[in-house]
């Protein structure tokens, strides 16, 4: 059996690039800030990175109505908005790490675009 000869300089040049390039997208993930207001103008919410909760902002005229789990409901339905913002954000810079054709409603924006060039170089494509 022929064992592929393995060239130590271009694995280290290998995982210096891939380093560099998760360095750089760590900063860009950094600097994602997404915000979304609730329908009515009273929820204002911001995330940041990968969807952390940053500000959360409601407007005094809230306290008009007593019903709590609308507004609960209100709450949850803006810091959701704001987290997908923040995650189509993140599918854009992740984007060139994934196959040509993926969609970002069927992509696990946290780890899909690293699997995708894990899988390319373990089957020698990269």
């Amino acid at each position: 059996m022929v064992r592929p000869t393995i060239d130590p300089a271009a694995r280290k040049a290998d995982y210096e690039r891939l380093r560099d390039d998760l360095l750089r997208i760590r900063q860009r993930i950094a600097d994602i800030e997404a915000t979304a207001d609730s329908p009515d103008g009273l929820i204002s919410a911001t995330v940041v990175g990968r969807g952390e909760l940053s500000e959360l902002y409601l407007d005094p005229r809230i306290y008009r109505t007593t019903d709590s789990k609308a507004l609960a409901a209100s709450i949850v339905d803006t810091i959701r908005e704001a987290v997908t913002q923040s995650q189509e954000q993140l599918f854009e810079i992740t984007k060139q790490y994934l196959p040509p054709n993926a969609k970002f409603q069927e992509t696990d924006v946290h780890t899909g675009p690293f699997l995708h060039q894990l899988d390319r170089k373990i089957k020698g494509e990269l």
